[in-house]
């Protein structure tokens, strides 16, 4: 039976690793699960292999061990057929096209048609009305992400990739990213993968945070985050997950790799 379309996906990331030709190690084996339609965020020091691991969930790198499968398929296949998007730090947007057209670009790469109507509510969503016929140089950055967001969202897709979506704006922008665009994810049902540094906003976006070790990446605590939505003033409840999340990232940091779940 084909996966249904408007449902969050599972996947299993199966002793997946990764190790380059150059003999970097980046991804010890990882087994994990992400449940269909949750948010869950990936933490870890700079360059642990965060990315690497969401990459290989998108298909982008292949693992060197191990298989990643979503609701049973492998990424290329999802991605095809527009139900798996990715969004990086950088925006990436074509400077020759308008937001308008850099969001329907998803559509197009998809093969799924046109869909003005979709562009149009899009763009309304993530705040940029009014917008929609300016070149990416004439926006802030905060704007340009926005409208990378959009473009990930314009299919649809069961699974949204996050790397670092907010790490490149101003603090002001990225705690006002944070806080006004995850409910367009979160509301459909997609499931979530997202890639950050910030153990707050990790808090703040996810339903469970996975704490990785420094280089190559092992899983050293898996912490479900037990708040109510919306999070815009989590308040000291949210402390607790952080100190979890910070005592995980010290025992790394100490050469600690005992697993553990919990906040």
């Amino acid at each position: 039976m084909a996966p249904d379309h408007r449902a969050g996906a599972a996947v299993q990331v199966d002793a997946a690793s990764k190790v380059y030709p150059d003999g970097t190690d980046a991804v010890a084996p990882i087994t994990l699960a992400l449940e269909a339609g949750r948010t869950t965020a990936l933490v870890g020091p700079s360059g642990c292999g965060k990315s690497t691991l969401l990459r290989m969930i998108a298909g982008l790198e292949l693992p060197t061990g191990g298989d990643v499968r979503i609701d049973g398929e492998h990424p290329d296949a999802v991605q095809r057929r527009g139900e798996l998007a990715v969004a990086f730090q950088d925006p990436s947007l074509l400077p020759w096209r308008s937001v308008a057209a850099n969001i329907a670009l998803a559509r197009e790469l998809a093969r799924l048609g046109r869909d003005d109507a979709r562009v149009t509510e899009l763009i309304e969503l993530v705040g940029l009305t009014g917008f929609a016929a300016m070149k990416p140089a004439a926006l802030s950055g905060g704007m340009r992400q926005r409208a990378a967001i959009a473009r990930a969202l314009a299919t649809e897709p069961r699974l949204l990739l996050l790397d670092e979506p907010f790490g490149a704006v101003d603090e002001l922008t990225r705690q006002q990213l944070a806080r006004e665009l995850p409910a367009l994810w979160q509301g459909g049902g997609t499931t979530t993968l997202l890639v950050t540094h910030s153990v707050a906003e990790a808090v703040r976006l996810a339903d469970r945070v996975i704490v990785l070790s420094p280089r190559p990446a092992r899983v050293l605590a898996d912490i479900p985050t037990e708040l109510p939505r919306p999070r815009n003033d989590v308040g000291p409840e949210a402390e607790r997950f952080e100190r979890a999340i910070v005592e995980a990232l010290e025992r790394g940091r100490a050469g600690g790799d005992a697993t553990q779940t919990g906040g």
